[in-house]
């Protein structure tokens, strides 16, 4: 029976869908004015294994990850860079999905984008409109009308009367009130533009995920997701333009994922104090990148550094040890463990529990590989199965553990004195295999003899 935290209500509940055994979760995605930083990886990968538990558990999941290609970061940047917004969302859309690649992150099942939903937007403002919630001052602006929603604030349980104290309105606003936020924004010089019944202009971001969201999954839908720093205003928002528009529950479960920190605060891009996802992969393997994401839980805050990366390394480096010299089967056996690790994922997707079952197996089969091979075989197969809903614990073990060793050593080399090495031992010649054995250190290297013979690592 499967748990999540509700944001909306503050509490874990047991999770059931709508309709059936039908699931339809919405992500609030990227907006594409530049790389990813690490802090979109969280994002991406914390919903990517929320989207690989609900497969395993037999829902049928439709999961829609919207992208924001229009708005004021994307104008800006494309006008520093001289060329159109839409040629800068293009190429960032195909940066974010290489890295999506490289993380081993599932693609969603839709990606609207919002310039190809302006008509929607168009649709559910007029609807405001004429429902009283929204209005149009004569600008070529249109207002949502925040006091006129009574559940404004029931997600982040914020008071609007708290709200009212310090806000203010900007001169070329023309707002009935501090509170009230845009839906629809009058053209301004050399900004791209779209027709509307209120004038050329563009969407504000708000209205843009109410409309995709129920554009792709329909007026109610099970699960919306995104970082904790959009609960308000933006997810606050969402449900007041969808709930005013419909009159029906927008999203019956809110799931927000944790930041990544830095030195105590948010990584951000306005902080300068951010790191692409692919400057951190060419350090690290993304594997470890990945584990760093999946091993904390989804709700918790990661703090960023060398020491967290290297854990992370450390932690794959002993599952895969484990996994070595030991043939690729089906998995057999470990009932127990799977038995530990999908309640501690059915407990609101409880990663570092299940990061804690893995360890528990690697123990067990470390402990029977000499004596039961077979046994160690099956359970291997059982941790790689485990793995695999965490996104890890795919790849060839000498590959992962050799990995970054091209360029820094020669592979042929070290497989011909590891052979001479063996004919030492086999000759008894022991100083000549002690000799081999310390040119092959200083190469930066690590012999691991065993049963199956003699492997090699890069030294960390």
């Amino acid at each position: 029976m499967l748990n999540i935290y509700n944001t909306l209500s503050k509490t874990k509940e047991v999770f059931t869908p709508l309709e059936g055994n039908k699931v339809r979760m919405y992500v609030c995605g990227m907006t594409v004015y530049d790389y990813c930083h690490l802090g979109h990886g969280r994002s991406m990968v914390a919903f990517d294994l929320v989207t690989r538990w609900l497969r395993f558990s037999g829902y049928d999941l439709t999961y829609v990850r919207n992208i924001t290609d229009i708005d004021d970061k994307i104008i800006n940047r494309a006008n520093q860079n001289g060329e159109s917004f839409d040629a800068l969302t293009a190429r960032m859309i195909d940066a974010m999905h290489e890295d999506e690649r490289r993380l081993n992150i599932l693609p969603p099942d839709q990606e609207p984008r919002a310039t190809d939903h302006i008509a929607g937007m168009h649709a559910m403002i007029q609807t405001l409109i004429d429902k009283g919630y929204a209005y149009a001052p004569g600008n070529g602006d249109v207002y949502y009308r925040v006091g006129k929603f009574v559940g404004y604030g029931k997600l982040s349980r914020k008071k609007i009367e708290d709200l009212r104290i310090g806000a203010r309105i900007e001169v070329d606003e023309a707002k009935q009130d501090p509170l009230d936020f845009v839906l629809w924004k009058g053209v301004k010089p050399g900004e791209p533009s779209w027709e509307s019944p209120w004038g050329p202009g563009r969407p504000g971001w708000h209205i843009e995920c109410s409309v995709m969201s129920t554009c792709c999954l329909g007026e109610s839908f099970d699960i919306h997701g995104g970082g904790n720093d959009l609960e308000f205003p933006h997810h606050e928002n969402e449900i007041a333009q969808s709930e005013a528009a419909t009159g029906k529950q927008y999203a019956k479960s809110w799931m927000h994922c944790g930041m990544i920190r830095i030195n105590g605060e948010k990584m951000s891009k306005s902080l300068n104090n951010f790191f692409t996802i692919r400057d951190v992969l060419d350090k690290y393997h993304p594997e470890v990148v990945r584990y760093l994401l999946v091993s904390s839980h989804y709700r918790s805050s990661i703090n960023y550094s060398e020491d967290s990366l290297r854990e992370s390394k450390g932690a794959l480096e002993r599952f895969y040890h484990a996994l070595r010299g030991l043939p690729r089967v089906a998995a057999q056996g470990g009932e127990g463990y799977v038995e530990r690790f999908t309640a501690a994922m059915n407990d609101d997707f409880g990663t570092p529990e299940a990061c804690a079952v893995l360890f528990d197996l690697v123990r067990e089969i470390n402990r029977v590989r000499e004596s039961e091979p077979e046994v160690a075989a099956g359970l291997a197969g059982r941790l790689r199965e485990l793995g695999e809903l965490l996104g890890v614990l795919q790849l060839d073990a000498d590959d992962f553990l050799r990995a970054g060793a091209e360029g820094k050593v020669d592979a042929a080399e070290v497989e011909a004195l590891i052979q001479a090495r063996l004919q030492a031992r086999a000759d008894k010649n022991w100083a000549e295999s002690d000799r081999i054995r310390d040119q092959i250190t200083a190469m930066g290297v690590v012999l691991e003899d065993g049963k199956g013979g003699t492997t090699w690592r890069l030294a960390d």
